[in-house]
C-alpha cells in the first residue's frame, strides 16, 4: 500500500512539474515577462526642451529672408529660425535690417515654440534708429538706454545683431540710447549665451 501511495504522489508531482513547464513555455512564446510586482510604463515622452523639429517649420517660414534670432529657453539663449520681410532695395539699409530683427525678437513665440520652452524678454515698445552725428557709422541707437534694458533682453538683441555681418564689426555691436551718451561696444560670448544676465561691454566710445 505504501508503495502505491508513494507512486501516486510521484505521479502527481511529475504532472504538476510538467504543467508548470508548459505554462512557462506558453508565457515565453507569447512574449510575456512574468513579474511579481506591477509595472508602470509611465507617461508618454514629451517634447525635448529648447528643440524644434523640422515639422514645426510652417510654409510661411519658407517666404522671405531666413535669419536666426536668440530667444530665452531654460535660462539660456538659444537660436530659433525665422524669416524677415525686407525689400530688396532695403537689404543694405542697416537700420531696416536691425528693425526687422528687433520685430522678430518682440514677437510672442508661436505655439510650438512656447511648447518647447521659448520666450522673449524684449519689450514691444522698443525702437531703433540710425547713428547720430559724431557716432561711428556702425552705431545703432535704441529708444532706451541699453544698460537700462533687462539684461536678458539686451543679451537677446546683442547676440542676434552679432550674427549679422551688416550690424556687427568683428563681433562687436555698437549700441547707444536716446540720451546724449556715447555708444558702447557689446559682445556676444559663449558666457553670454549660457548666462544672459551679463553682457560684456567694451565701454563707452570716445566721440569727437
Amino acid at each position: 500500500m505504501r508503495s502505491n501511495r508513494g507512486r501516486h504522489r510521484a505521479l502527481r508531482s511529475a504532472g504538476a512539474l510538467a504543467g508548470a513547464v508548459v505554462c512557462a513555455v506558453l508565457a515565453a512564446g507569447c512574449g510575456i515577462r512574468t513579474t511579481s510586482v506591477p509595472v508602470d510604463a509611465g507617461a508618454a515622452p514629451s517634447r525635448v526642451p529648447c528643440s524644434m523639429s523640422a515639422e514645426d517649420v510652417s510654409t510661411e517660414a519658407l517666404k522671405g529672408i531666413p535669419v536666426q534670432i536668440y530667444l530665452v529657453c531654460a535660462s539660456q539663449l538659444v537660436t530659433v529660425d525665422r524669416t524677415v520681410q525686407v525689400h530688396d532695395d532695403a537689404k543694405s539699409d542697416r537700420v531696416q535690417v536691425a528693425q526687422a530683427l528687433l520685430d522678430e525678437l518682440q514677437r510672442e513665440p508661436a505655439d510650438d515654440e512656447r511648447q518647447a520652452g521659448f520666450s522673449t524678454t524684449v519689450s514691444a515698445t522698443l525702437r531703433i534708429s540710425a547713428a547720430r552725428r559724431g557716432d561711428p557709422a556702425t552705431t545703432l541707437r535704441l529708444s532706451e538706454q541699453p544698460e537700462d534694458l533687462p539684461p536678458q533682453a539686451l543679451a537677446q538683441i546683442v547676440c542676434t545683431y552679432a550674427e549679422s555681418e551688416s550690424l556687427a564689426t568683428d563681433g562687436t555691436v555698437l549700441l547707444g540710447g536716446p540720451g546724449n551718451y556715447a555708444p558702447r561696444g557689446y559682445l556676444c560670448t559663449s558666457e553670454t549665451k549660457s548666462r544672459p544676465n551679463s553682457v560684456p561691454t567694451l565701454g563707452a566710445l570716445e566721440l569727437p
